[in-house]
């Protein structure tokens, strides 16, 4: 499986259903950013009714475990008790793909299954990662500075497909 496959967000089940572990892609429009600050904050704005959520819409969207600055953007550790917690609940909300570094835990991997959702990780180059970037805006939590949520617009975002179907590239 050498080929890279290109898609498009947002991520539709039937894209989903396309999906193999250790798959390469290449993902092309809106992916939001988010991590130790902003996530459990993403948590609790979930819990308000859809009118409330600041016009973040997470049904079949990516999530980059990342900060955004001048210097560019790379995966944190998606191991992080806030980030990792984060994951079961944002891919119940809809996030179909989560994009980070490192191994998350065999019950992490389960409750993507259940939620059928991805885990991705990126090669760790940041400077490739940040020429990928069209735009960007902050989304939400402006006071939190580089750990905001932001979108970013991408073209050809390079990601492999870590954990999928309850399994993980780790194990």
């Amino acid at each position: 499986m050498n080929d890279i496959i290109h898609i498009e967000t947002p991520i539709t089940s039937d894209l989903f259903c396309e999906f193999m572990l250790g798959m390469r892609l290449c993902i092309t429009g809106c992916i939001i950013t988010g991590r130790d600050a902003a996530l459990p904050r993403l948590l609790e704005l979930i819990t308000l009714p859809e009118t409330n959520r600041d016009n973040i819409e997470l049904i079949g969207s990516v999530i980059l475990h990342t900060a955004v600055s001048h210097a560019g953007i790379g995966p944190t550790s998606s191991n992080k008790l806030e980030i990792e917690s984060s994951i079961p609940e944002l891919s119940k909300a809809g996030v179909k793909m989560h994009i980070g570094k490192g191994r998350i835990s065999s019950e992490t991997v389960k409750a993507l299954d259940e939620f059928e959702s991805v885990y991705a990780i990126t090669p760790p180059l940041s400077a490739l990662l940040t020429s990928k970037i069209i735009s960007q805006k902050v989304l939400a939590f402006p006071e939190e500075g580089m750990e905001a949520l932001h979108l970013l617009e991408v073209v050809d975002f390079p990601v492999i497909i870590a954990a999928i179907n309850g399994k993980s590239i780790y194990d």
